[in-house]
Protein backbone atom coordinates (compact mmCIF):
# COMPACT_ATOMS: atom_id res chain seq x y z
CA UNK A 1 0.00 0.00 0.00
CA UNK A 2 1.35 3.31 -1.03
CA UNK A 3 2.39 6.16 1.54
CA UNK A 4 2.70 9.68 1.38
CA UNK A 5 3.69 12.72 3.85
CA UNK A 6 0.13 14.36 3.05
CA UNK A 7 -3.23 13.71 1.27
CA UNK A 8 -5.13 16.01 -0.01
CA UNK A 9 -8.97 15.31 -0.78
CA UNK A 10 -9.96 17.60 -3.39
CA UNK A 11 -8.32 19.66 -5.94
CA UNK A 12 -9.88 22.64 -5.79
CA UNK A 13 -7.88 25.71 -4.60
CA UNK A 14 -7.03 24.29 -1.41
CA UNK A 15 -6.06 20.76 -2.16
CA UNK A 16 -4.00 21.79 -4.79
CA UNK A 17 -2.09 24.75 -3.57
CA UNK A 18 -1.50 22.45 -0.27
CA UNK A 19 0.04 19.91 -2.26
CA UNK A 20 2.12 22.45 -4.07
CA UNK A 21 3.49 23.80 -0.94
CA UNK A 22 3.99 20.15 0.18
CA UNK A 23 5.91 19.41 -2.78
CA UNK A 24 7.80 22.45 -2.33
CA UNK A 25 8.90 21.23 1.15
CA UNK A 26 10.46 18.14 -0.19
CA UNK A 27 7.52 15.75 1.06
CA UNK A 28 5.70 13.41 -0.99
CA UNK A 29 2.17 14.31 -1.81
CA UNK A 30 -0.77 13.14 -3.57
CA UNK A 31 -4.45 15.08 -4.54
CA UNK A 32 -7.36 12.72 -5.31
CA UNK A 33 -10.53 14.19 -7.03
CA UNK A 34 -12.91 12.12 -8.62
CA UNK A 35 -15.03 14.85 -10.23
CA UNK A 36 -15.67 14.45 -13.78
CA UNK A 37 -13.85 18.21 -14.89
CA UNK A 38 -10.38 19.04 -12.92
CA UNK A 39 -10.39 22.75 -11.67
CA UNK A 40 -12.36 23.49 -8.35
CA UNK A 41 -15.53 25.02 -7.67
CA UNK A 42 -14.17 28.42 -8.38
CA UNK A 43 -12.90 28.17 -12.01
CA UNK A 44 -14.92 25.63 -13.65
CA UNK A 45 -18.80 26.38 -11.67
CA UNK A 46 -18.12 29.42 -9.41
CA UNK A 47 -16.31 32.62 -9.72
CA UNK A 48 -14.32 32.90 -13.01
CA UNK A 49 -17.90 31.67 -14.99
CA UNK A 50 -20.00 33.82 -12.99
CA UNK A 51 -17.82 36.95 -13.32
CA UNK A 52 -17.35 36.24 -17.08
CA UNK A 53 -21.10 36.38 -17.56
CA UNK A 54 -21.47 39.52 -15.33
CA UNK A 55 -19.13 41.67 -17.48
CA UNK A 56 -20.64 40.97 -20.12
CA UNK A 57 -24.42 41.62 -18.87
CA UNK A 58 -22.86 44.87 -17.95
CA UNK A 59 -21.71 46.13 -21.20
CA UNK A 60 -25.39 44.98 -22.23
CA UNK A 61 -26.54 47.21 -19.63
CA UNK A 62 -24.37 50.18 -20.66
CA UNK A 63 -25.19 50.02 -24.61
CA UNK A 64 -29.24 49.52 -23.62
CA UNK A 65 -28.62 52.67 -21.42
CA UNK A 66 -26.33 54.81 -23.72
CA UNK A 67 -28.92 57.49 -24.09
CA UNK A 68 -27.98 58.81 -21.04
CA UNK A 69 -24.21 59.93 -22.51
CA UNK A 70 -26.06 61.02 -25.66
CA UNK A 71 -25.22 58.06 -27.59
CA UNK A 72 -27.54 56.19 -30.05
CA UNK A 73 -27.11 52.55 -29.48
CA UNK A 74 -29.91 50.34 -31.09
CA UNK A 75 -30.09 46.98 -31.26
CA UNK A 76 -28.50 45.92 -28.39
CA UNK A 77 -28.99 42.61 -27.50
CA UNK A 78 -27.58 39.42 -25.85
CA UNK A 79 -26.50 36.64 -28.49
CA UNK A 80 -26.76 33.68 -25.42
CA UNK A 81 -24.85 30.89 -28.00
CA UNK A 82 -21.93 33.52 -28.83
CA UNK A 83 -22.00 34.39 -24.81
CA UNK A 84 -21.29 30.63 -23.99
CA UNK A 85 -19.26 29.97 -26.27
CA UNK A 86 -17.00 33.03 -24.74
CA UNK A 87 -17.27 31.81 -21.55
CA UNK A 88 -16.39 28.51 -22.51
CA UNK A 89 -12.96 29.22 -24.27
CA UNK A 90 -12.02 31.39 -21.11
CA UNK A 91 -12.74 29.22 -18.63
CA UNK A 92 -11.09 26.43 -20.56
CA UNK A 93 -8.30 28.29 -20.53
CA UNK A 94 -8.53 28.57 -16.91
CA UNK A 95 -9.00 25.06 -15.92
CA UNK A 96 -6.56 23.69 -18.77
CA UNK A 97 -3.55 25.44 -16.87
CA UNK A 98 -4.70 24.00 -13.67
CA UNK A 99 -4.68 20.90 -14.81
CA UNK A 100 -0.97 21.04 -16.22
CA UNK A 101 -0.74 22.02 -12.74
CA UNK A 102 -1.90 19.54 -11.23
CA UNK A 103 -0.39 17.07 -13.53
CA UNK A 104 3.41 18.40 -13.85
CA UNK A 105 4.34 15.22 -11.56
CA UNK A 106 5.92 17.32 -8.63
CA UNK A 107 2.63 15.46 -6.59
CA UNK A 108 0.76 12.72 -7.62
CA UNK A 109 -2.71 13.54 -9.06
CA UNK A 110 -5.48 10.41 -8.55
CA UNK A 111 -8.79 10.74 -10.17
CA UNK A 112 -11.02 8.73 -8.03
CA UNK A 113 -13.07 9.57 -4.96
CA UNK A 114 -11.93 8.82 -1.05
CA UNK A 115 -13.23 7.61 2.13
CA UNK A 116 -11.80 6.89 5.32
CA UNK A 117 -11.37 3.02 6.66
CA UNK A 118 -8.97 4.17 9.52
CA UNK A 119 -7.67 7.41 10.58
CA UNK A 120 -4.20 7.11 8.36
CA UNK A 121 -5.94 5.10 5.27
CA UNK A 122 -8.55 6.35 2.58
CA UNK A 123 -10.36 3.60 0.36
CA UNK A 124 -10.35 4.90 -3.40
CA UNK A 125 -13.33 4.14 -5.34
CA UNK A 126 -11.44 2.40 -7.72
CA UNK A 127 -11.00 -0.13 -4.71
CA UNK A 128 -7.41 0.72 -3.95
CA UNK A 129 -6.24 1.79 -0.33
CA UNK A 130 -3.81 4.64 0.32
CA UNK A 131 -2.36 5.66 3.66
CA UNK A 132 -1.01 9.29 4.80
CA UNK A 133 0.92 10.23 7.66
CA UNK A 134 -0.88 13.70 7.29
CA UNK A 135 -4.19 14.53 5.28
CA UNK A 136 -6.12 18.06 3.89
CA UNK A 137 -9.79 17.62 3.02
CA UNK A 138 -10.43 20.83 0.67
CA UNK A 139 -13.92 18.67 -0.48
CA UNK A 140 -15.82 22.63 -0.74
CA UNK A 141 -19.50 22.42 -0.86
CA UNK A 142 -22.57 21.61 -2.82
CA UNK A 143 -26.04 23.30 -3.83
CA UNK A 144 -28.46 22.63 -0.56
CA UNK A 145 -31.89 21.90 -0.96
CA UNK A 146 -33.57 23.19 2.31
CA UNK A 147 -37.30 21.81 3.46
CA UNK A 148 -39.46 23.87 1.34
CA UNK A 149 -42.68 22.80 0.64
CA UNK A 150 -42.39 21.34 -2.79
CA UNK A 151 -38.88 22.23 -3.72
CA UNK A 152 -37.22 19.03 -3.34
CA UNK A 153 -39.26 17.37 -6.09
CA UNK A 154 -39.40 20.23 -8.37
CA UNK A 155 -37.03 20.54 -11.30
CA UNK A 156 -35.51 23.44 -10.53
CA UNK A 157 -31.76 25.38 -11.60
CA UNK A 158 -29.05 25.31 -9.80
CA UNK A 159 -26.25 28.22 -10.53
CA UNK A 160 -24.21 25.57 -12.59
CA UNK A 161 -27.64 25.59 -14.74
CA UNK A 162 -27.68 29.17 -14.94
CA UNK A 163 -24.07 29.56 -15.26
CA UNK A 164 -24.02 27.26 -18.75
CA UNK A 165 -27.00 28.44 -20.20
CA UNK A 166 -26.86 28.82 -23.99
CA UNK A 167 -30.08 30.27 -24.78
CA UNK A 168 -32.50 33.11 -23.12
CA UNK A 169 -34.90 32.07 -20.91
CA UNK A 170 -38.74 34.11 -20.88
CA UNK A 171 -38.87 34.23 -16.93
CA UNK A 172 -37.22 33.09 -13.40
CA UNK A 173 -38.31 33.00 -10.24
CA UNK A 174 -35.07 33.19 -8.04
CA UNK A 175 -35.08 31.79 -4.52
CA UNK A 176 -32.93 33.21 -2.24
CA UNK A 177 -31.14 36.63 -1.84
CA UNK A 178 -27.35 35.69 -0.85
CA UNK A 179 -24.30 36.66 -3.10
CA UNK A 180 -25.22 33.74 -6.07
CA UNK A 181 -29.11 34.81 -6.00
CA UNK A 182 -27.82 38.46 -6.67
CA UNK A 183 -25.43 38.15 -8.83
CA UNK A 184 -27.43 35.87 -11.39
CA UNK A 185 -30.22 37.75 -10.68
CA UNK A 186 -29.10 40.82 -11.92
CA UNK A 187 -27.38 38.75 -15.16
CA UNK A 188 -30.66 37.21 -16.43
CA UNK A 189 -32.50 40.50 -15.61
CA UNK A 190 -29.42 42.47 -18.01
CA UNK A 191 -29.79 39.91 -20.87
CA UNK A 192 -33.36 39.87 -20.79
CA UNK A 193 -35.08 37.91 -18.64
CA UNK A 194 -38.06 38.50 -16.35
CA UNK A 195 -36.64 38.02 -13.28
CA UNK A 196 -38.43 37.72 -9.77
CA UNK A 197 -36.59 37.11 -6.85
CA UNK A 198 -38.42 35.81 -2.94
CA UNK A 199 -35.88 36.28 -0.19
CA UNK A 200 -37.06 34.80 3.38
CA UNK A 201 -35.15 37.64 5.69
CA UNK A 202 -35.75 40.85 5.17
CA UNK A 203 -32.91 42.09 3.17
CA UNK A 204 -31.71 40.60 0.90
CA UNK A 205 -27.48 39.90 1.02
CA UNK A 206 -28.43 39.95 4.94
CA UNK A 207 -24.64 38.48 5.78
CA UNK A 208 -24.08 42.21 4.89
CA UNK A 209 -25.19 45.73 6.76
CA UNK A 210 -28.78 46.71 5.98
CA UNK A 211 -27.53 50.06 5.05
CA UNK A 212 -25.50 48.32 1.94
CA UNK A 213 -27.79 45.92 0.98
CA UNK A 214 -30.63 48.19 1.16
CA UNK A 215 -28.59 50.05 -1.75
CA UNK A 216 -28.05 46.88 -3.96
CA UNK A 217 -31.98 46.44 -3.23
CA UNK A 218 -32.90 49.18 -4.87
CA UNK A 219 -30.67 49.18 -7.86
CA UNK A 220 -32.04 45.84 -8.12
CA UNK A 221 -35.78 47.47 -8.28
CA UNK A 222 -34.57 50.39 -10.40
CA UNK A 223 -33.57 47.77 -13.28
CA UNK A 224 -36.56 46.24 -13.14
CA UNK A 225 -36.33 43.01 -10.95
CA UNK A 226 -39.55 42.52 -9.11
CA UNK A 227 -38.75 41.87 -5.28
CA UNK A 228 -39.67 39.97 -2.44
CA UNK A 229 -38.27 40.34 1.08
CA UNK A 230 -38.98 39.31 4.36
CA UNK A 231 -41.26 36.40 3.08
CA UNK A 232 -42.15 32.77 3.82
CA UNK A 233 -42.23 30.17 1.25
CA UNK A 234 -45.87 27.90 1.51
CA UNK A 235 -45.77 25.94 -1.78
CA UNK A 236 -44.10 25.16 -4.94
CA UNK A 237 -45.80 23.36 -7.78
CA UNK A 238 -45.18 22.64 -11.47
CA UNK A 239 -46.46 21.86 -14.65
CA UNK A 240 -45.76 21.76 -18.27
CA UNK A 241 -46.06 26.04 -18.35
CA UNK A 242 -43.43 26.09 -15.41
CA UNK A 243 -43.18 26.95 -11.79
CA UNK A 244 -45.79 28.32 -9.06
CA UNK A 245 -44.54 29.66 -6.26
CA UNK A 246 -46.90 30.83 -3.10
CA UNK A 247 -45.72 32.69 -0.41
CA UNK A 248 -46.28 34.92 2.33
CA UNK A 249 -45.55 38.85 2.03
CA UNK A 250 -46.26 41.50 4.26
CA UNK A 251 -49.29 39.36 6.15
CA UNK A 252 -50.48 38.23 2.71
CA UNK A 253 -50.56 35.60 -0.03
CA UNK A 254 -48.53 36.00 -2.77
CA UNK A 255 -48.37 33.61 -6.01
CA UNK A 256 -45.86 34.22 -9.25
CA UNK A 257 -45.46 32.07 -12.09
CA UNK A 258 -42.37 31.80 -14.30
CA UNK A 259 -41.45 29.60 -16.89
CA UNK A 260 -38.03 28.34 -15.08
CA UNK A 261 -37.20 27.97 -11.55
CA UNK A 262 -33.41 28.89 -10.05
CA UNK A 263 -33.35 27.15 -6.27
CA UNK A 264 -30.08 29.79 -5.02
CA UNK A 265 -30.92 28.70 -1.28
CA UNK A 266 -27.06 28.52 -0.62
CA UNK A 267 -24.53 25.70 -0.24
CA UNK A 268 -23.77 23.21 2.10
CA UNK A 269 -20.10 21.66 3.23
CA UNK A 270 -19.92 18.16 0.58
CA UNK A 271 -18.46 15.87 3.64
CA UNK A 272 -20.55 13.73 3.61
CA UNK A 273 -19.45 9.84 2.79
CA UNK A 274 -16.28 10.63 3.80
CA UNK A 275 -16.44 8.54 6.32
CA UNK A 276 -15.47 11.28 9.13
CA UNK A 277 -16.63 9.48 11.59
CA UNK A 278 -14.13 6.38 11.48
CA UNK A 279 -11.27 8.90 11.07
CA UNK A 280 -12.52 10.93 14.12
CA UNK A 281 -13.05 14.36 12.68
CA UNK A 282 -15.65 16.06 14.28
CA UNK A 283 -18.44 17.90 12.50
CA UNK A 284 -20.60 20.74 13.18
CA UNK A 285 -24.87 20.22 12.94
CA UNK A 286 -25.06 20.85 8.79
CA UNK A 287 -22.02 19.08 7.80
CA UNK A 288 -19.09 21.80 8.45
CA UNK A 289 -15.82 20.22 10.12
CA UNK A 290 -14.80 21.66 13.10
CA UNK A 291 -11.24 23.11 13.10
CA UNK A 292 -8.81 24.85 15.18
CA UNK A 293 -6.55 27.57 14.35
CA UNK A 294 -4.44 25.73 12.75
CA UNK A 295 -7.13 24.34 10.21
CA UNK A 296 -6.43 20.69 12.58
CA UNK A 297 -10.00 18.59 12.99
CA UNK A 298 -10.23 16.74 16.31
CA UNK A 299 -8.11 14.43 14.87
CA UNK A 300 -4.76 16.03 14.90
CA UNK A 301 -2.91 14.52 11.90
CA UNK A 302 -5.54 15.34 9.84
CA UNK A 303 -6.48 19.20 8.42
CA UNK A 304 -9.35 20.89 6.56
CA UNK A 305 -9.79 23.95 4.91
CA UNK A 306 -11.82 26.15 2.39
CA UNK A 307 -15.96 25.99 2.03
CA UNK A 308 -15.72 22.34 4.09
CA UNK A 309 -14.61 24.10 7.01
CA UNK A 310 -15.76 27.53 6.67
CA UNK A 311 -15.53 30.54 8.12
CA UNK A 312 -15.75 32.03 4.93
CA UNK A 313 -16.32 30.38 1.25
CA UNK A 314 -13.82 32.95 -0.40
CA UNK A 315 -11.04 31.48 -2.73
CA UNK A 316 -8.06 33.69 -1.13
CA UNK A 317 -9.08 32.29 2.28
CA UNK A 318 -9.00 28.90 1.67
CA UNK A 319 -5.35 28.94 -0.08
CA UNK A 320 -4.32 30.79 2.86
CA UNK A 321 -5.69 28.10 5.11
CA UNK A 322 -4.26 25.29 3.24
CA UNK A 323 -1.11 26.96 3.14
CA UNK A 324 -1.32 27.53 6.89
CA UNK A 325 -2.17 23.60 7.40
CA UNK A 326 0.68 22.36 5.40
CA UNK A 327 2.99 24.58 7.67
CA UNK A 328 1.87 23.53 10.96
CA UNK A 329 2.18 20.14 9.53
CA UNK A 330 5.21 20.13 8.61
CA UNK A 331 6.69 21.95 11.58
CA UNK A 332 7.42 25.43 9.54
CA UNK A 333 8.67 28.34 11.78
CA UNK A 334 6.85 31.53 12.42
CA UNK A 335 3.91 30.68 11.44
CA UNK A 336 0.53 33.18 12.46
CA UNK A 337 -3.12 31.80 12.15
CA UNK A 338 -5.33 33.40 9.19
CA UNK A 339 -6.48 36.92 10.56
CA UNK A 340 -9.80 37.01 9.90
CA UNK A 341 -10.18 40.97 11.48
CA UNK A 342 -8.65 41.40 7.81
CA UNK A 343 -11.20 39.74 5.73
CA UNK A 344 -11.84 41.35 2.43
CA UNK A 345 -15.34 40.36 0.84
CA UNK A 346 -16.82 41.52 -2.63
CA UNK A 347 -20.11 41.08 -4.21
CA UNK A 348 -20.46 41.56 -8.06
CA UNK A 349 -23.45 42.96 -8.15
CA UNK A 350 -23.98 46.55 -9.65
CA UNK A 351 -23.32 48.60 -7.65
CA UNK A 352 -20.73 45.85 -6.02
CA UNK A 353 -20.70 45.83 -2.31
CA UNK A 354 -17.57 45.15 -0.95
CA UNK A 355 -15.96 45.27 2.99
CA UNK A 356 -12.84 44.70 4.61
CA UNK A 357 -11.89 44.34 8.40
CA UNK A 358 -13.79 44.66 11.30
CA UNK A 359 -17.18 46.18 10.27
CA UNK A 360 -19.66 48.49 12.25
CA UNK A 361 -22.07 45.26 13.44
CA UNK A 362 -19.03 43.27 14.55
CA UNK A 363 -17.65 46.13 16.69
CA UNK A 364 -20.89 46.84 18.17
CA UNK A 365 -21.33 43.69 19.44
CA UNK A 366 -17.84 43.62 20.83
CA UNK A 367 -18.61 46.72 22.83
CA UNK A 368 -15.58 48.17 20.99
CA UNK A 369 -15.42 51.97 20.74
CA UNK A 370 -14.75 53.71 16.88
CA UNK A 371 -15.27 56.48 14.56
CA UNK A 372 -17.01 56.14 11.20
CA UNK A 373 -17.44 58.73 8.27
CA UNK A 374 -19.25 58.02 5.37
CA UNK A 375 -19.25 60.09 1.59
CA UNK A 376 -22.30 58.93 -1.13
CA UNK A 377 -21.53 58.06 -4.72
CA UNK A 378 -23.80 60.57 -5.99
CA UNK A 379 -22.11 63.81 -4.55
CA UNK A 380 -18.51 63.02 -6.04
CA UNK A 381 -17.82 64.10 -9.50
CA UNK A 382 -16.45 60.97 -11.19
CA UNK A 383 -18.71 59.14 -10.19
CA UNK A 384 -21.41 61.56 -11.13
CA UNK A 385 -19.73 61.89 -14.65
CA UNK A 386 -19.76 58.13 -15.24
CA UNK A 387 -23.76 57.95 -13.94
CA UNK A 388 -22.64 55.45 -10.76
CA UNK A 389 -24.50 57.51 -8.24
CA UNK A 390 -25.46 54.20 -6.11
CA UNK A 391 -23.72 53.63 -2.95
CA UNK A 392 -21.61 55.32 -0.69
CA UNK A 393 -17.48 54.62 0.80
CA UNK A 394 -17.77 53.99 4.49
CA UNK A 395 -14.12 54.15 6.80
CA UNK A 396 -13.72 52.58 10.35
CA UNK A 397 -10.94 53.21 12.62
CA UNK A 398 -9.84 54.01 15.73
CA UNK A 399 -10.36 56.86 17.49
CA UNK A 400 -7.18 57.61 19.56
CA UNK A 401 -5.00 57.46 16.95
CA UNK A 402 -7.15 56.63 13.69
CA UNK A 403 -5.88 53.63 12.81
CA UNK A 404 -8.02 51.72 10.18
CA UNK A 405 -10.22 48.81 11.37
CA UNK A 406 -12.34 48.21 8.22
CA UNK A 407 -14.04 49.78 5.28
CA UNK A 408 -17.17 49.25 3.54
CA UNK A 409 -18.06 50.77 0.09
CA UNK A 410 -21.35 50.05 -2.18
CA UNK A 411 -21.27 51.22 -5.44
CA UNK A 412 -18.87 51.52 -8.78
CA UNK A 413 -15.83 49.26 -8.61
CA UNK A 414 -16.18 48.93 -5.15
CA UNK A 415 -14.32 45.79 -5.77
CA UNK A 416 -10.92 47.43 -6.56
CA UNK A 417 -11.55 50.56 -4.19
CA UNK A 418 -11.55 48.31 -1.55
CA UNK A 419 -8.15 47.53 -1.42
CA UNK A 420 -6.99 50.76 -1.14
CA UNK A 421 -8.05 50.00 2.33
CA UNK A 422 -6.83 46.16 2.44
CA UNK A 423 -3.47 47.37 1.97
CA UNK A 424 -4.04 50.04 4.59
CA UNK A 425 -5.41 47.35 6.98
CA UNK A 426 -2.85 45.23 6.55
CA UNK A 427 -0.43 48.16 7.09
CA UNK A 428 -1.93 48.95 10.13
CA UNK A 429 -1.70 51.95 9.00
CA UNK A 430 -4.08 55.14 10.22
CA UNK A 431 -5.91 58.04 8.27
CA UNK A 432 -3.73 60.14 8.79
CA UNK A 433 -0.97 57.99 7.25
CA UNK A 434 -3.61 57.75 3.83
CA UNK A 435 -4.11 61.16 4.06
CA UNK A 436 -0.55 61.65 3.68
CA UNK A 437 -0.19 59.85 0.07
CA UNK A 438 -1.77 61.45 -3.11
CA UNK A 439 -5.02 61.07 -4.55
CA UNK A 440 -5.78 61.96 -8.29
CA UNK A 441 -8.77 64.00 -9.09
CA UNK A 442 -10.26 62.85 -11.09
CA UNK A 443 -10.95 59.38 -10.00
CA UNK A 444 -12.92 57.14 -7.99
CA UNK A 445 -10.95 56.21 -5.15
CA UNK A 446 -10.30 59.91 -4.55
CA UNK A 447 -14.05 59.49 -3.02
CA UNK A 448 -12.33 57.43 -0.39
CA UNK A 449 -10.46 60.87 1.01
CA UNK A 450 -13.67 62.27 2.42
CA UNK A 451 -14.23 60.03 5.17
CA UNK A 452 -10.80 60.39 6.07
CA UNK A 453 -10.75 63.85 6.35
CA UNK A 454 -13.97 63.73 8.53
CA UNK A 455 -12.45 61.20 10.96
CA UNK A 456 -9.30 62.62 11.28
CA UNK A 457 -10.81 66.22 11.89
CA UNK A 458 -12.62 64.19 14.90
CA UNK A 459 -9.12 62.91 16.75
CA UNK A 460 -7.69 65.29 19.00
CA UNK A 461 -3.94 66.13 17.83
Amino acid sequence: MKTYDLICIGGGSAGFNAARLAASLGRKAAVIDGAKELGGLCILKGCMPSKTLLYTAEILHHARHAAKFGLRVTGARADMKAIHARKRKIIGEFADYRVRALTAGRFDLIRAYAKFIDPHTVLLSNGKKLRAKRFLIGTGSRISVPPVPGLKDAKFWTSDDVLDLDFLPKSVIVLGGGIVACELAQFLNRIGTRVTLIQRSQHILRDHSDEASTVVQKAFVDEGIELFAGTQLQGITQDRRGTTVKFLHDGKTVTRRAAHLFNALGREPATSGLGLDTAGVRTHPGGQIAINRWQQTSAPHIYAAGDCSGPAEIVHIAIAQAELAVRHAFDVKGIKPVDYDQLLNVVFTDPQLATVGRLERDLDEQGVKYLSASYPFDDHGKSILMEAKYGYVKVIAEPKRGRILGAEIVGKDAGELIHCISIALAQRATVFDLLRAPWYHPTLAEILTYPLEEIAGQIKP
